[in-house]
């Protein structure tokens, strides 16, 4: 195992080690040949597990649904009393029953294009027209008004259905078929969560004697009436009823915890108080833009960021970065990225894990999700990836090619290929 101590040190040992390093560069997989022609993909929508996809698909992910449930739910409800002579249309202010808030993965809130795309593909999926965005229902007016056209005990209710679920990600990488030969295929990525989002509010009322569908919202509105009660049954004067035992019982079971956020599938960053070490491969390489000179170039300033640069003698190996702690699952590798110049690894600022196109920085090494990536590898032959940051989920990529061009995270990667990059071996 390589202790990182200082940057002289791998200097030192980094020409002890050039001669023997360059043959082993040149028997990975990494080679910067041309890669293989791929055949056409699907379009990314519908992509599924075994699909074929191509080098440019190498920095992108997509959702795919795992398990789905629909679920009506009263979100607001009153007991309301009409008799006689009280008949025709009344505004009826309800209580708060139960509060759904659209929620995706890791902060909870749906921020950038993969949330949006697994909320459009549960609605898809299920034939229902679900909320796409951030919202909750307690943000909805809880007062119902309705045409009460005969006397009784009346529920007036605004309700949903809840859909909850898990989904989980496409990843686009190499596979080897039966036959020894390999091609890009989209595959189940690390990484998952659970989502929950609901339909349009539905408002009315209803009584005890009336038939209604099963499993509807306002069957549910109905169950809360507590019908075979005294409550139910007895004369009341026009107006809100109080609400019965079993009704003040079922608020308490639906009303939900608060929630983190966090996806359960999502892995937990670590502290940061003592600098790691490092198990570092011997090899060094530059990732660069395929075909094109720039680079992710580290910076000198802790508080700048990883940026596209040229290479040249004057780079003081901020374009050199380190595959460490190595590992290998299901043909995607799981790495740190240390960098020659300044030491440090690449990382998400942990305030900026839940943003999206947040810059890539670096920071002193540490045993933690944030400074560690999957890396997505063209078929053997050709040097391009693609590369996922472990706690956020989201893809490496740059806005526009250029010099100085921050290096930044995208929840579902550059559709445009920017995000497919070169490990050359230096």
């Amino acid at each position: 195992m390589r202790h990182l101590r200082s940057t002289g040190r791998f200097g030192r040992e980094l020409i002890a080690f050039t001669a023997a390093a360059a043959s082993a560069i040149a028997a990975m997989s990494f080679a910067a040949s041309p890669a293989a022609a791929a055949p056409a993909k699907p379009a990314a929508a519908q992509a599924k597990p075994g699909d074929t996809c191509t080098a440019a698909d190498l920095g992108t992910r997509h959702p795919y649904i795992k398990s789905t449930e629909v679920s009506p739910t009263i979100t607001h409800f009153k007991g309301w009393y009409v008799t006689e002579g009280t008949t025709g249309t009344q505004t009826v202010t309800t209580s708060t029953q139960t509060t759904i808030s659209v929620s995706v993965g890791l902060n909870g809130n749906v921020e950038g294009s993969f949330a949006v795309e697994t909320l459009g593909k549960v609605g898809a999926s299920l034939g229902l027209n679900v909320k796409v965005d951030y919202t909750s229902t307690s943000t909805e007016s809880n007062a119902v008004t309705w045409n009460f056209s005969q006397p009784g005990y009346y529920g007036a209710y605004k309700g949903t259905k809840k859909v909850t679920g898990t989904y989980g990600s496409l990843n686009c990488n190499r596979v080897q078929q039966g036959d020894g030969s390999w091609a890009l295929k989209w595959i189940e990525g690390p990484d998952g969560g659970n989502f929950t989002t609901y339909t349009t509010l539905e408002e009315g009322a209803v009584r005890c004697q009336d038939e209604v569908p099963a499993g509807s919202i306002m069957a549910k509105a109905q169950g809360l009436l507590d019908c075979g009660s005294a409550a139910a049954k007895a004369e009341h004067p026009a107006g809100a009823v109080a609400p019965t035992a079993k009704q003040k019982r079922d608020r308490l079971v639906q009303r939900p915890a608060l929630t983190s956020g966090t996806s359960a599938e999502q892995p937990k960053a670590t502290g940061r108080s003592a600098r790691a070490a490092l198990d570092c491969k011997a090899e060094v390489y530059k990732i660069a833009v395929p075909g094109k000179p720039l680079s992710w170039g580290a910076p000198l300033l802790a508080d700048d960021g990883v940026r596209l640069r040229p290479s040249s003698i004057f780079s003081a190996h901020l374009d050199n970065w380190r595959l460490c702690n190595v590992t290998e699952n299901n043909g995607v590798l799981e790495a740190s990225l240390w960098n020659w110049g300044n030491g440090g690894c690449a990382t998400i600022a942990e305030q900026n894990a839940a943003t999206e196109q947040a810059v890539l920085q670096t920071a002193p090494c540490t045993e933690d999700d944030l400074q560690r990536f999957y890396i997505y590898r063209d078929v053997p032959g050709s040097s391009k990836i693609g590369v996922q940051n472990k706690y956020t989920g989201s893809m490496m990529g740059h806005d526009r090619y250029a010099d100085g061009e921050f290096i930044r995270q995208y929840s579902s990667g550059r559709q445009d290929g920017t995000g497919t990059y070169t490990l050359i071996g230096v």
